[in-house]
């Protein structure tokens, strides 16, 4: 798949049935934010709430970001966009498949080809699989920059997890902060 615009690459996305997951789905949930951002969030699949709004993180770990993110002063509107490897609920809210999520890893690709960010953040382990690499965990390497072809890219914790986890909260809220940091620093430099 070539590079798409966005609204080829949108309308693709929407009438895509190239995995089992299209199947149930009420919404494609494609992404939100500024197009032009030069931070990205990337999660695993959309959730209940998603599916049935067709936006991405709008539940309850969407609206935990949200807040922690607008705390630093960062507006998805403005300062970042924000997507799903899966642009369809699995069932159940279960992990994608290997398969789903290699079927939909083209719409990411031209997504992130579109918006040029610097800095692409892997929210769990799903993200962090198909973005960085399978030999990373994320317990391990949360919260440590990995540079590709002039991207920062950081793994942290889906904030689904900090419900499972609350001692997840405070590495999750220092990553956030070191996220803002290299944010401020790549603004400034106006790359």
């Amino acid at each position: 798949m070539g590079m798409l615009y966005w609204k080829e690459l949108i309308n693709q996305c929407e009438g895509c049935n190239k995995c089992r997951l299209s199947e149930n789905r009420t919404h494609v949930v494609f992404g939100e934010g500024n197009p032009k951002a030069k931070l990205m969030f990337v999660g695993e699949a959309p959730g209940a709430d998603e599916d049935r709004l067709g936006r991405p993180f709008v539940g309850k770990a969407g609206q935990l970001l949200t807040k922690g993110l607008t705390s630093l002063n960062l507006e998805r509107s403005r300062d970042y966009y924000i997507c799903n490897i899966c642009k369809c609920r699995p069932e159940n809210n279960r992990t994608p498949l290997e398969d789903e999520a290699i079927s939909c890893l083209p719409y990411l690709r031209n997504q992130a080809a579109l918006i040029k960010p610097k800095i692409i953040v892997c929210l769990g382990a799903v993200a962090m699989k198909y973005i960085i690499g399978e030999e990373f965990k994320i317990t391990r390497d949360r919260g440590k920059w990995i540079e590709r072809k002039g991207v920062y890219i950081m793994p942290t914790f889906h904030p689904a997890a900090l419900f499972r986890d609350e001692s997840k909260k405070a590495l999750f809220w220092q990553d956030l902060k070191q996220i803002k940091v290299k944010y401020d620093e790549i603004v400034t430099m106006k790359v």
